[in-house]
């Protein structure tokens, strides 16, 4: 007798808790169950074929099922799943050090694993606060981070994120910040569409935050180039190099969170090498496991490695570490990830692809409820407003990006919206044909919205 069919979405129902869900809209949501993928497309239990517009959350650089990423792992799996980090190493947590180190901005020389964004961030934050207290300037105990910033979920990476959705609920948990507005041009709350280099008002009043908090101040977080969880703002252009310059002047730490925008998204291997910054630190994650499994890097310059130098008994070790730190198998297929960033001129493929994508633009602004169309490199936001010479938005219970969502998965594309703003990030390798069918789908399903909203 044939086997009676599981309903897979009522088990998922009954027994799951999705991330960033509301699961009484959850409940309603025919929501797709992938069981395989291949490239860029992924595929459900029924058969119906997606493009990843959203590289399975930002994560996919070459692709689902590349052969030559199967293949490391299989060829670590037969050698060591997992051995621990504390006290012992092993070749591929060496190689992949070796292999980022080569690559990375200069004055960048050293190399600490997590798991994960967050938890990468974390480890900045303790690294940078416990280098200045062992140098003897204890008051500089504070972080800098800008106006809708988003840097991870645990506390101390929310302490620092300023998107008030993710954090204000767990306000008594987290620890004090200094904020600086957002270089977010579009809404700029000074009404000016253009500024000179030097004269955007965000910036002099980060100058000024800077001037008069500067003793107390550890280290300012930056997104390089894009603060995308916060709306995909794109800085303008000079700004990360003048923040740069600000923290250079005042001597304090320069974080540069490129766990969503590196490794080859904005068409460099790094974000702050579009404008020639050196920061302090740089953390990677998300495109660093190609996709395939957790991964995450905090890259440090030699000074702060050296300020952690002392004896067995000395306070002055960096007491942090994970289960899973440099796990063999993240690292394997890490190191193969990188290998096929000059294999396959992958960041070839991202600039090209970027001027594929800018080439669309007046299409969607041409649409009466397109406000803007942010992009850097292979990525974009659009955004959704009710109107575009006041630039109001639309109420977020209408729930509009899920709306455009939900129609391009109809017509064999996944999105993910943040709010009103239709993202548009799919893996590193995707080709012409196949960005032009993303962004024609992308394009039908805001029209099908305009027209229903009349």
């Amino acid at each position: 007798m044939p086997k009676p069919e599981i309903n897979l979405r009522e088990k998922d129902r009954k027994f799951l808790w999705h991330p960033f869900t509301q699961h009484r809209i959850w409940e309603k949501e025919e929501f797709p169950v992938i069981i395989r993928g291949n490239g860029v497309y992924l595929y459900d239990d029924q058969g119906k074929k997606y493009i990843d517009g959203v590289s399975s959350l930002w994560a996919n650089a070459h692709g689902h099922n590349h052969p030559l990423l199967n293949k490391a792992i299989k060829d670590q799996l037969s050698k060591i799943a997992h051995s621990t980090f504390l006290g012992l190493s092993h070749p591929p947590g060496i190689i992949l050090a070796e292999k980022l180190i080569k690559i990375a901005p200069q004055g960048l020389t050293r190399v600490f694993y997590a798991e994960n964004g967050a938890s990468a961030v974390e480890i900045a934050l303790k690294m940078a606060f416990q280098f200045w207290k062992q140098k003897g300037e204890k008051k500089r105990g504070k972080f800098l981070s800008f106006e809708l910033a988003y840097h991870g979920d645990t506390v101390g990476a929310m302490s620092i994120g300023k998107i008030p959705l993710f954090t204000e609920t767990y306000k008594p948990l987290l620890f004090e910040t200094i904020s600086a507005p957002s270089p977010d041009c579009y809404r700029c709350p000074e009404k000016r569409e253009r500024c000179e280099p030097g004269e955007w008002a965000c910036f002099n009043k980060f100058k000024k935050i800077i001037e008069k908090h500067s003793s107390e101040i550890a280290g300012v977080f930056i997104e390089p180039m894009v603060q995308c969880a916060g709306g995909i703002i794109v800085q303008p252009k000079g700004f990360l190099k003048a923040v740069e310059r600000i923290c250079k002047d005042y001597g304090i730490l320069l974080i540069a969170d490129e766990v969503a925008v590196g490794l080859g998204r904005l068409g460099s291997m790094f974000a702050v090498e579009l404008e020639g910054v050196e920061p302090d630190f740089i953390v990677l994650g998300k495109a660093l496991g190609a996709g395939y499994l957790p991964i995450s890097a905090v890259l440090v310059q030699e000074k702060i490695f050296k300020a952690f130098l002392g004896d067995y008994h000395s306070e002055r070790t960096f007491f942090h570490g994970h289960t899973y730190t440099a796990n063999p198998l993240a690292c394997a297929v890490a190191i193969q990830g990188l290998e096929l960033f000059e294999k396959e001129k992958r960041i070839l493929n991202v600039q090209k692809r970027a001027r594929q994508l800018a080439g669309w633009k007046d299409k969607f602004l041409e649409l009466g409820i397109v406000g803007e169309f942010r992009q850097v490199g292979l990525l974009a936001g659009i955004e959704l407003v009710k109107d575009k010479k006041t630039r109001a938005e639309f109420p977020p219970e209408l729930m509009l990006g899920f709306e455009v969502a939900r129609r391009a998965r109809k017509k064999g594309a996944i999105l993910r919206p943040l709010g009103n703003v239709l993202v548009l990030m799919p893996p590193l390798c995707i080709s012409e044909k196949e960005l032009n069918r993303l962004l024609e789908i992308t394009l039908e399903s805001i029209k099908q919205l305009k027209e229903k909203l009349g």
